[in-house]
């Protein structure tokens, strides 16, 4: 079991995610992953820094961590061939520390660019196609590329890094689960279902099963409910939701219902280690061996000083 902090990119400064994927790697962490949005998702939030700047920052500053992005989507905003390079970068840079963590994204993110966003069957068809020309690239030389959705012309990667990144791909069903196993290396989600795991290995995957565990730290639960539901509300809301809201006050009035104790629900919120543990074991027991844990709690600084003390013996102990 690798135990890793997600860093918050829609609530933190640029300079702020840095200073905790340090903080991480001092705290014990393996590794951390980045949200690599364009738009953050609720209105309380005031940040959306570049993810792969952020963890090129993050590579010359620590030694060991890990670094994911946590998710990219590669097509619309981007396009594949530009992840390939950036990714490739990243590695590069990182010594062979990076994960790319790719899914089907948000509209929350892509309609910016003012090309429209697909329907759900569509998006898996053009994760499909972009996973093969990263692939394509990462294979070195000049490469062309004519599928439905996404085309390349006469490409090419130049700095290339051996070994080649791990390639994660986020599933909330079984359709993009079956991609993850035919065309991943890994799997990642943010839900303890088994059933995912399944489709993953029927298709073929056999790598590391990624998955966010939800959390927030206070020194009382009362306020970390609060927290949660002050940066986390949309969350509920399920992915049916969160992959088709365009801006931050859509989320907001889909939201408006959510209460603290809604929250409790899903995060482990307060200072009890064993709730915490809890929680992550539900994730642990579907058969995740990646945690990445998410803290929806007010205080970061608190939450690696509980999580160096009590909760990574404790997690390393029990999981």
């Amino acid at each position: 079991m690798r135990l890793g902090y997600k860093l918050i990119a829609e609530a933190y400064s640029p300079t702020d995610i840095v200073d905790q994927a340090v903080r991480a790697e001092q705290a014990g962490f393996d590794f951390v992953e980045v949200s690599d949005h364009f738009h953050p998702w609720v209105p309380e939030h005031e940040h959306s820094g570049f993810a792969f700047s952020m963890l090129a920052a993050a590579a010359v500053r620590t030694s060991r961590i890990e670094l994911a992005t946590g998710v990219t989507c590669p097509f619309i905003r981007y396009h594949p061939a530009i992840v390939a390079q950036a990714a490739a970068t990243t590695a590069l840079l990182s010594g062979g520390r990076f994960t790319l963590g790719l899914g089907a994204g948000e509209r929350l993110n892509e309609h910016v660019v003012g090309k429209g966003w697909p329907a759900v069957a569509q998006r898996h068809e053009m994760l499909r196609e972009s996973l093969e020309i990263i692939r394509l690239l990462w294979s070195g030389g000049y490469h062309s590329y004519e599928g439905k959705h996404l085309r390349l012309e006469d490409a090419r990667v130049f700095d290339l890094p051996d070994p080649l990144p791990r390639i994660a791909v986020a599933a909330g069903g079984p359709a993009a689960a079956r991609i993850a196993g035919e065309l991943g290396d890994a799997l990642f989600t943010t839900e303890p279902r088994a059933d995912l795991i399944a489709e993953y290995e029927k298709a073929g995957g056999q790598g590391p099963r990624y998955a966010e565990v939800p959390l927030a730290w206070a020194p009382s639960a009362a306020e970390a409910a609060e927290s949660a539901r002050r940066l986390f509300r949309f969350g509920v809301t399920g992915w049916k939701v969160q992959a088709e809201l365009p801006n931050p006050v859509n989320f907001d009035a889909a939201t408006s219902l959510v209460t603290a104790d809604h929250m409790t629900e899903q995060f482990a919120c307060g200072p009890d280690v064993e709730r915490h543990v809890e929680v992550a074991k539900e994730f642990a027991d579907a058969g995740y061996d990646r945690l990445a844990l998410l803290n929806a709690g007010p205080d970061p600084d608190g939450f690696f000083e509980f999580f160096e003390n009590e909760l990574g013996p404790a997690l390393r102990e029990q999981l």
